[in-house]
């Protein structure tokens, strides 16, 4: 039955995922666990308590925390219409997130890049190593980015929403990254985390950091970890 699963994935082009979270397959695909649809850490109280964070512990994250965060920020909400967390105009879902994990970032996650499958709930490791200073070089040289366990690169690629929008999707790709954003800046406050928002940056090298293709474009950068 596995066998004739991954056949038919390669033949359909799909991400083969293995049941069982935190295992890696053949392609470097590791699926995440489950993310919790309720917490212990009110809305309001999330929102009131959110702050701009640029000081990290070099403490790592959680499987779990990583897959809520990553959840968060373009998890599948509705089963029957694949709805995401962050809302889309014409639900074209122009952006992509990659986690920039770093060196005993994640516990039990190598060091590396990877891109998140909403479809799948998985990572897949686009670059191996801790490409965390590259990162931080690329945005002016803030170094204290670097500190962060993990750093989200938020990405669009305007073709997906310009299709049916023309010129207009450009804004409502950048009205999308605002929602994504804020969603990780509250889940990170509910997990006991901390968040920091980078929007100055060189676009191209950081999507050469991250091993994006060119027409991922960069739109923010989020380092998340243990508050100091």
């Amino acid at each position: 039955m596995k066998q004739s699963l991954k056949w038919l994935c390669l033949v359909f082009g799909l991400a083969f995922v293995a049941p069982g979270w935190g295992q890696v397959e053949d392609k470097g695909v590791t699926r995440l666990p489950e993310p919790a649809h309720d917490g212990n850490v009110a809305v309001e109280r999330a929102i009131k308590q959110r702050r701009t964070i640029r000081s990290f512990q070099a403490k790592a994250l959680s499987f779990t925390q990583l897959s809520q965060l990553l959840w968060s920020a373009q998890g599948i909400t509705d089963e029957a219409y694949r709805f995401r967390a962050a809302p889309s105009a014409g639900a074209l879902y122009p952006l992509d997130v990659y986690a920039v994990v770093g060196d005993r970032g994640v516990a039990g996650l190598e060091s590396g890049v990877y891109r998140y499958n909403p479809a799948s709930h998985s990572l897949k490791l686009i670059r191996t190593g801790d490409r965390r200073q590259e990162v931080a070089i690329a945005s002016l040289a803030q170094m204290w980015m670097a500190e962060a366990p993990v750093i989200f690169v938020i990405t669009s690629e305007y073709e997906r929403i310009m299709g049916k929008y023309g010129d207009r999707g450009i804004r409502y790709a950048h009205i999308e990254v605002g929602h994504v954003g804020q969603n990780i800046f509250l889940q990170a406050g509910a997990l006991g985390l901390g968040a920091g928002i980078v929007g100055a940056f060189h676009d191209e090298e950081v999507a050469k950091a991250i091993g994006a293709p060119a027409v991922h474009r960069p739109l923010i950068v989020m380092p998340v970890g243990h508050k100091k």
